[in-house]
């Protein structure tokens, strides 16, 4: 057990209990204004520890600090940042985590009054965690892991530097942000003001897993003007928009969906379809980690929608595309130290580093568009965005231990 095991511990348990789920189709920002719960306990406690220049954006609910550089020479800044709000996936109210310490490898009793049980069988994961310590919810909401976990991280790093100044290191960053998973992206997060050139994201699962690829994403809105008459005097002047759209997703690639893809296989998927003989509208997000299959990809949607004004009438189906995030990757590759520097601080701190093509996008695939290159650290949960998330607490442990690595790395460049 190291200096930081209680510190990470304490915080996830106490950040978790702060209700701050997001939600889907709203417009205000941020979406749930119990975020600012979350965003303000931070601002007070960076303030506490010692972090300097703290400050929470008011209207944009976004928490900002920085550990001035105490080196007496030039060294690379590094930032990093993580998200507040839980997923509307699985509720968010009235957590309550526990720990479960020694973890045998067997099925978890979560719930014994509502008899809701994690079976290995289920999760499989679980054996890998075998004789650590788990952090795990009463089996009726999320536990909010994702991303609390990376928070507790951050912020247990942050009171390690504050608490030993003698501890070398250049200037680093802080930033905390909303509404990830509702598709914020880190918008609103001032880049001036964070003052770091560069930047990783903490999200994600297994300890030591980074991401420098993601998805290329966009969404589509197909909409299909029909026109709808008596069913017995229907010949030749009824166009049925139900009829259409059954065509225009016919017309997709049958095994280029989701439930057929993986790894660097990229798809089209229908997300919603509302649909009467007067008017249909689709919903399709496309994905591909190929900047050259993604461009083909919209095109072909354009094409399909063409050919079917031409068969059915000029302006019957209209498609807009609307630009979701881009692949980190292209941004990634300008700055290859960022990458040699992670891989060196998970491997120096005993972990073996993994990377995959991430099938899905972070708060980094936009902020590496917006000029803040940001690729992505995990941070250790398992099972987000459902009941039977879990955190070992030994996984946020050891990322306190590779941030500060990672921090000592950029002071020696």
């Amino acid at each position: 057990m190291s200096e930081f095991y209680d510190g990470v511990l304490e915080r996830l348990i106490r950040y978790a209990r702060i209700d701050t789920q997001s939600k889907n189709g709203v417009s205000c920002v941020p979406t749930t204004a119990k975020q600012f719960d979350l965003a303000r306990v931070l601002r007070d406690e960076m303030q506490e520890i010692g972090v300097s220049d703290v400050w929470l954006d008011e209207e944009k609910c976004v928490v900002y600090g920085i550990l001035p550089s105490n080196l007496d020479h030039e060294a690379r800044k590094v930032g990093f940042v993580a998200h507040m709000d839980t997923a509307p996936d699985a509720s968010g109210t009235d957590v309550k985590p526990w720990l479960l310490k020694d973890y045998d490898g067997s099925d978890i009793v979560l719930n014994q009054e509502k008899n809701i049980v994690m079976k290995v069988s289920d999760f499989p994961n679980l054996k890998n965690y075998i004789h650590q310590d788990l952090v795990l919810t009463d089996g009726t909401t999320l536990l909010g892991g994702d991303d609390k976990a990376s928070i507790a991280a951050i912020m247990t790093m942050a009171e390690y530097y504050c608490r030993h100044p003698e501890v070398k290191h250049g200037m680093i960053s802080l930033a905390f942000t909303p509404d990830e998973e509702v598709g914020g992206l880190a918008r609103d997060l001032d880049l001036e003001r964070f003052g770091s050139p560069v930047a990783y994201t903490l999200d994600g699962d297994y300890l030591g897993y980074y991401e420098d690829e993601t998805f290329n994403a966009s969404e589509a809105i197909i909409t299909i003007k029909g026109i709808s008459v008596h069913t017995g005097t229907a010949k030749g002047i009824m166009i049925n928009a139900v009829d259409i759209a059954n065509e225009f997703m016919s017309a997709l690639p049958a095994y280029e969906k989701p439930q057929y893809t993986d790894g660097r296989e990229g798809f089209f998927h229908v997300v919603s379809c509302n649909a009467s003989c007067e008017e249909a509208v689709l919903r399709l997000i496309i994905r591909d980690h190929s900047s050259v299959q993604f461009a083909i990809r919209e095109e072909y949607l354009r094409k399909v929608t063409d050919e079917l004004n031409r068969k059915f009438g000029d302006g019957i189906v209209t498609l807009t595309i609307n630009e979701t995030y881009r692949s980190m990757k292209e941004v990634i590759d300008t700055v290859p130290y960022m990458i040699d520097y992670l891989k060196q601080a998970i491997s120096d701190c005993g972990v073996e580093p993994h990377s995959l093509a991430f099938r899905g996008g972070t708060d980094g695939s936009a902020l590496s568009h917006r000029g803040l290159p940001c690729p992505n650290l995990s941070a250790g949960y398992e099972n987000a965005h459902g009941r039977f998330e879990y955190v070992p607490v030994q996984s946020m442990e050891k990322n306190v231990e590779i941030l500060i690595r990672l921090c000592e790395i950029y002071a020696e460049n």
